[in-house]
């Protein structure tokens, strides 16, 4: 990975255990990194019922292959009420945006653990799959079942099982 990414995934870091260690919730672990908490469905829950922070956001986007316009189209807004929200970094989405945002950033943890960098995710992203009913997986990230959709192709081709 370049280091682009490894310094946005130490920010990602610091501001998830912010997050959580700031929210005076109580977290089994001394340290919550962003890898653990995509993996713990419980401080998912937890973090979707508070509503992310712009600042977590911001990193996410930043993690993310996906431009303003990918996530206004994913949470349903407008570029204008992103930009808005920038220039508010107080600002927390409702549960609705942020279980939208954990989600996206699910597809890319998943996506990069398979293709190791945001290019070839990209690409993939903006291909036709024949797996996928020739859509482009980017596509179907609008929605929960869709999204699933994706990530089980992405393990599927992990393990090598092509359709």
């Amino acid at each position: 990975m370049n280091s682009t990414i490894e310094t946005i995934e130490g920010k990602l870091n610091k501001e998830i255990d912010s997050f959580f260690s700031t929210s005076k919730i109580n977290v089994s672990s001394k340290q919550v990194t962003y890898e653990k908490f995509l993996e713990d469905k419980m401080l998912i829950v937890i973090a979707i019922r508070k509503g992310i922070p712009y600042s977590l956001f911001d990193l996410i986007q930043k993690y993310t292959p996906f431009s303003e316009n990918d996530w206004a189209n994913f949470l349903d807004l407008s570029t204008k009420s992103l930009q808005r929200y920038r220039a508010s970094p107080e600002h927390h989405f409702k549960p609705i945006h942020s279980e939208k945002i954990i989600e996206i950033a699910e597809v890319t943890k998943v996506g990069l653990d398979v293709f190791g960098n945001v290019e070839k995710l990209k690409l993939w992203l903006n291909t036709p799959s024949f797996a996928l009913g020739k859509l482009k997986p980017i596509e179907l990230l609008k929605d929960s079942y869709g999204k699933e959709m994706v990530i089980s192709e992405l393990h599927r081709m992990n393990y090598g099982i092509f359709v």
